[in-house]
């Protein structure tokens, strides 16, 4: 084909890694980030842009995830805390500290305060990733799961969240988030940062998984006995992996704030942690593009389901065959965790590989063709 060319084709190893290594790859890439960055923000309403905008923070959530389970096998179920660290850690920064006239003045203040919340929340990852050191399995995910309850449940609600006599919520003032003198203040701006904070984290994570410490994290997940005698120190790059969970978790959790008018310990309770297992199993655990592709259907499709609910009780008919309709409608966050449940056990028994297998052969048989077979 035009875009597989014959002959010499790779001479050097960095070749060989490069990220586009086509004329034809690179093509597409540039056409991707066109549709991100100019065709979809102006031709999707409002509503859409509000929708990717959660996906692009499930993206964020469920990265971390994606390195601890996929990548190091390190089982988790609390990483809706490690979201809060960060989210709460922006927000104090930017209400509760004075900080110098010129710091506000630039707009620094919030890139500031989401690197503060991606090292705290890295940090605070590493404290529950300590028991890594003796304990895998159950035992584990028993740790992360206090991780969840003592941190949101406890140490947020009972304490954080009271900074400033504030009660149980932290508000945040229209125009207080900034970057240099763009305003985050509206759903398409909101978007902006969504997708700029999602290419920046997926090459972060995809450089990290193709480096020495990338390899040191599979040969843990796929036999930690024998990756330490071959000389991996097996805690440090367990320790390492929490960290970097833990920022993902923080990065994601500033960002959230951005699209909420207050930060209450209720939008990161436990189900969200074990939405974002769900996420990675559907996606495709171990791979970048199971991230992507879990969020997209994770958010997706319930908005599809919500959608169709809401046409068919437009309709006399449907709802004479089906009169319970509205009731669905008005408690659609119970079909929607109902849906949710379903879609974990489908996969499991028919695609237990996710979503990226697919994609993966998909891409082989373009790749391939005519020789696909």
């Amino acid at each position: 084909m035009s875009y597989r060319s014959c002959g010499v084709y790779h001479q050097y190893y960095s070749q060989d890694h490069a990220w586009w290594q086509t004329k034809f790859v690179w093509g597409k890439m540039i056409l991707l980030l066109l549709v991100i960055f100019y065709l979809f923000p102006q031709f999707a309403g409002l509503y859409m842009v509000s929708v990717f905008n959660i996906v692009g923070y499930t993206i964020l959530a469920a990265m971390g995830v994606q390195l601890l389970i996929g990548y190091c096998g390190q089982v988790t179920l609390g990483h809706a805390a490690f979201i809060a660290v960060g989210a709460y850690t922006s927000s104090i920064l930017m209400l509760q500290v004075k900080w110098p006239v010129f710091l506000v003045e630039a707009g620094l203040v919030y890139p500031i305060s989401l690197i503060a919340a991606a090292v705290v929340a890295g940090l605070w990852s590493v404290l529950f990733g300590l028991p890594s050191a003796k304990v895998k399995g159950f035992y584990l995910i028993m740790t992360t799961m206090a991780a969840q309850f003592i941190t949101v449940d406890f140490i947020i609600t009972q304490y954080v969240s009271q900074v400033g006599g504030r009660g149980s919520y932290f508000s945040i003032p229209p125009g207080t988030i900034k970057i240099g003198p763009w305003t985050i203040d509206n759903d398409i701006k909101y978007y902006y940062l969504a997708a700029i904070l999602v290419i920046l984290c997926t090459f972060i994570m995809a450089n990290l998984v193709r480096s020495r410490i990338g390899r040191a994290w599979i040969a843990i997940r796929d036999n930690d006995i024998a990756a330490e005698a071959l000389g991996v120190n097996i805690v440090a790059y367990k320790l390492l992996a929490f960290f970097v969970a833990g920022a993902f978790g923080g990065i994601a959790g500033a960002y959230w704030i951005t699209n909420l008018f207050f930060v209450s310990p209720e939008h990161f309770l436990f189900p969200w942690s074990l939405w974002l297992v769900g996420v990675i199993l559907i996606g495709g655990v171990g791979s970048i593009y199971g991230t992507i592709f879990g969020a997209l259907f994770m958010t997706l499709i319930p908005e599809g389901l919500k959608a169709l609910i809401f046409i068919l009780t437009q309709s006399p008919l449907f709802l004479d065959l089906m009169p319970f309709l509205p009731q669905l409608l008005e408690k659609f966050l119970y079909v929607k965790e109902s849906a949710f449940g379903l879609a974990i056990a489908l996969f499991l028994i028919f695609e237990p590989n996710g979503f990226s297998y697919r994609w993966w052969q998909v891409k082989n048989y373009f790749n391939l063709w005519p020789f696909s077979y």
